[in-house]
């Protein structure tokens, strides 16, 4: 898969993320950075990595997010052949969720 190319205002949105320390002040930062149609859809796809990790099918994951099935077989290609963003996310989640976070 095609990675994105490195720059230093890619590097300065991550390092602001990276600074944001509750739930709450990411809903405030992403609700400044993002509109309520592309948070949707990112929190809709990493939904979908949760459910594609989970073994649900597409079209089980396609009626419960509301995501085409050439979205969910996107994220699908991520989850196999991607950086696994997804799958170290999902995993530290899952991790703390054990923990009682």
């Amino acid at each position: 898969m095609k990675s994105i190319s490195r720059d230093e205002n890619l590097d300065f949105l991550f390092k602001g993320i990276l600074t944001l320390s509750s739930v709450e002040e990411c809903y405030h930062f992403f609700e400044d950075l993002c509109t309520v149609s592309e948070l949707q859809e990112m929190s809709r796809r990493m939904q979908a990595a949760k459910l594609l990790k989970d073994d649900f099918i597409y079209t089980e994951i396609a009626a419960r997010t509301g995501l085409s099935t050439s979205t969910i077989s996107r994220v699908n290609r991520c989850l196999k052949y991607g950086t696994e963003g997804y799958i170290s996310v999902l995993e530290r989640l899952e991790k703390a969720e054990r923990r009682g976070r």
